[in-house]
């Protein structure tokens, strides 16, 4: 049984192995070297194991630009986010365009090469206005650009060493992973869900919901980068671990991780991560209120409408859109505002801020918002944090 084709045809892979991989290594201590950004290791990984397929490498120019303006790659094929490795002015003049240049984390561990095939100067503004659609410096994602270097450097990777001590090893499944699972398991329509933040009862909803449809179900929660005042990946592990113990059917359920960082790029990000989960052999997507979002720099549902700006078969992964969902007293049941003809009094929501004052006191929110035994893990959390 085939799986659902990797975007652009083909899964890459740019990890060496035996003899390819000992003779890069033997050349490694001539070449110039780059420590790289905890985002940056996140893309390197994601590259050489497929999940940026059809990237082969950081970002020339002609895709750079054709990403930041219309959303596609150089070869017309969808792509919403760019994905480039900087350099500041001293480095990038020490480089030469046809060189090798070795790639680290930690100082020490040497993960890969680049095989530079160009370096280019680009416009931080145009791409924060383009990606971000805002150049306020308090956007995350606004911010980690404004503090990357001015040059950018393009060309195919080679990976010779994963990223040392990974978090969540057994749950660490790359594409080619994902799909075998999947082809086992006999499935062959399969949704992903994703999120940054610790599950509710919301998320399980419609997790629930669209899974009633589909074979499987790849849980794959973003363990990557993100903002400092996120919940932690840890911590959010632990609720997706209770959530499969109790409240998920283990023989249509895998439980991965995801390496990627954040970019809180809102809608271009749900295009983004939909390719994702593509290339990791899934068909469907959920895509939820405010995905990608940050503060209120996005409409609550920019994320569901940016997929009507691609052509269906090129992009070839199909969204699953969903309302806000909350708990309804009249109904007795989780409902959205697509099901629910009543009040707003009768829903049971609490806002983010109201959830993290009853964790912080020990209090468990109702069981109509949080299960009670990821509310436990939350609390717990919070007692540690204090």
């Amino acid at each position: 049984m085939e799986t659902i084709p990797a975007h652009g045809g083909s899964l890459v892979n740019r990890e060496l192995t035996g003899v390819e991989r000992e003779t890069l290594l033997e050349r490694v201590p001539s070449m110039p070297r780059i420590e790289l950004r905890p985002r940056e290791v996140s893309d390197l990984e994601m590259i050489a194991n497929g999940a940026f397929s059809p990237l082969e490498g950081f970002m020339c120019e002609a895709d750079y630009v054709a990403v930041r303006g219309n959303m596609h790659l150089a070869s017309g094929l969808p792509w919403t986010i760019p994905v480039t490795l900087s350099a500041s002015d001293e480095l990038a003049g020490t480089l030469a365009e046809g060189s090798d240049v070795a790639l680290y984390s930690g100082g020490d561990h040497l993960l890969g090469v680049l095989h530079l095939k160009e370096r280019f100067r680009y416009d931080k503004q145009r791409e924060a206005e383009r990606v971000y659609l805002t150049t306020d410096t308090s956007h995350p994602g606004v911010r980690a650009l404004n503090d990357q270097g001015d040059w950018l450097l393009g060309g195919p990777i080679s990976l010779l060493s994963r990223p040392r001590n990974p978090a969540f090893a057994n749950y660490r499944l790359d594409p080619s992973q994902t799909r075998e699972a999947f082809k086992k398991k006999g499935w062959r329509r399969v949704v992903a869900f994703q999120t940054r933040n610790p599950i509710h009862r919301a998320h399980e909803y419609i997790i629930k919901c669209a899974l009633e449809t589909v074979d499987g179900l790849l849980l794959h929660p973003l363990v990557g980068e993100t903002k400092s005042d996120d919940i932690s990946a840890e911590v959010r592990m632990q609720c997706y671990e209770a959530m499969l113990e109790h409240y998920f059917p283990r023989t249509r359920t895998v439980l991965a991780v995801n390496p990627a960082a954040m970019r809180y790029a809102g809608p271009r990000e749900a295009v983004f991560h939909a390719i994702i989960r593509k290339n990791y052999g899934c068909t469907h997507f959920i895509v939820g209120r405010d995905h990608a979002g940050v503060g209120n720099f996005y409409g609550t549902y920019d994320a569901h409408y940016i997929f009507n700006e691609f052509d269906a078969e090129q992009l070839a992964v199909t969204p699953m859109f969903f309302d806000h969902s909350f708990y309804c007293g009249r109904c007795d049941a989780m409902a959205s505002n697509k099901t629910c003809p009543h009040d707003s009094a009768e829903h049971v929501t609490l806002s983010g801020t109201k959830v993290r004052e009853m964790l912080s006191r020990g209090d468990m929110p109702p069981r109509e918002f949080s299960r009670p035994e990821v509310a436990a893990i939350l609390i717990e959390a919070m007692k540690r944090s204090q």
